[in-house]
């Protein structure tokens, strides 16, 4: 098989149908965060839309919106456009726990006080783009539990300091010594099938935010189970049973990717067989905006 396939423009997964629409609107309690039904429909049809292939059906998109944390969806999304009783409700319930998740990150009081409140801001929305407000919960789905998506926002956010720190001292040490930093030289490995590309990059992209972050740690920055475990609260078994499961959904959703693209079976398990350093995308990116909530 030679070349590359044609390029088409994939269509939107089904419109929810309005009765469901309806129900699950008001089992999310949206209303008494000022979210208008037509709002909330629309923020179900985004996650539909981010999760599913294009042209997905009616059935999958139900099934998908319906197993969604629907309050703690309308709670984060009606933060995200500065509504006060669900900045309320938020505090309430999740700043004590912000601050505990910190302090197990962190291990040290002052700098878990640092680390939590320096996300507040950009959980409400401090700044605006466009007249629009700039809040990180605006990229909550609801695929996973809100307290879940914190735990793993708060766990990249002092990933993300302390890769500032080490970048700015490790260059301030080189260049005292005299390095000089040339651009690294191409290989001259064939570049992958675009294919391959495509369909990890949609592969990644349905992830949940902790199951990026897990990746991104373990299999990028080269951190232990343990050292994941503790920035997650979480036991060392469990980062590892969560490990081998993402592998295989992420192995299997590729394959599936792949398929759907042309190759045959045969095609695809060798397809597989690249190294990630040979990809033009970019697996670092695509799993840190995921992790850090900037889907």
């Amino acid at each position: 098989m030679s070349g590359s396939p044609a390029t088409t423009t994939c269509p939107a997964p089904a419109a929810l149908p309005e009765a469901l629409c309806a129900r699950l609107y008001l089992q999310s309690g949206a209303e008494r965060f000022g979210l208008a039904r037509q709002d909330f429909s629309g923020i179900l049809q985004e996650v539909a839309a981010q999760y599913l292939p294009g042209g997905a059906e009616s059935s999958q998109v139900s099934k998908l919106v319906s197993s969604l944390h629907l309050e703690e969806l309308a709670l984060a999304r009606a933060c995200a456009r500065g509504n006060e009783t669900a900045w309320e409700v938020f505090l309430n319930r999740y700043r004590e726990k912000l601050y505990q998740a910190a302090y197990a990150i962190a291990g040290e009081e002052s700098a878990a006080r640092d680390l939590a409140d320096s996300l507040y801001a950009d959980l409400y929305g401090t700044r605006t783009a466009d007249g629009r407000r700039l809040s990180r919960l605006d990229s909550f789905s609801g695929r996973g539990s809100l307290e879940g998506w914190l735990r793993a926002v708060l766990a990249q956010e002092y990933v993300n300091r302390f890769r500032r720190q080490q970048r700015l001292v490790s260059l301030e040490e080189q260049s005292e010594a005299g390095t000089q930093f040339q651009a690294a030289e191409s290989s001259g490995a064939p570049a992958p099938d675009p294919r391959l590309e495509e369909a990890t990059d949609q592969a990644l992209a349905a992830l949940a935010a902790e199951d990026k972050f897990i990746l991104a740690g373990y299999y990028l920055d080269g951190r232990t189970l343990a050292s994941l475990a503790r920035l997650l609260g979480v036991h060392e078994s469990t980062v590892s049973r969560r490990l081998d499961k993402i592998t295989t959904a992420i192995r299997k959703a590729i394959l599936a990717g792949l398929r759907k693209r042309g190759m045959s079976a045969s095609e695809a398990k060798q397809a597989l067989e690249v190294e990630v350093s040979d990809f033009s995308l970019d697996v670092r990116r695509r799993l840190v905006e995921g992790a850090d909530g900037r889907q």
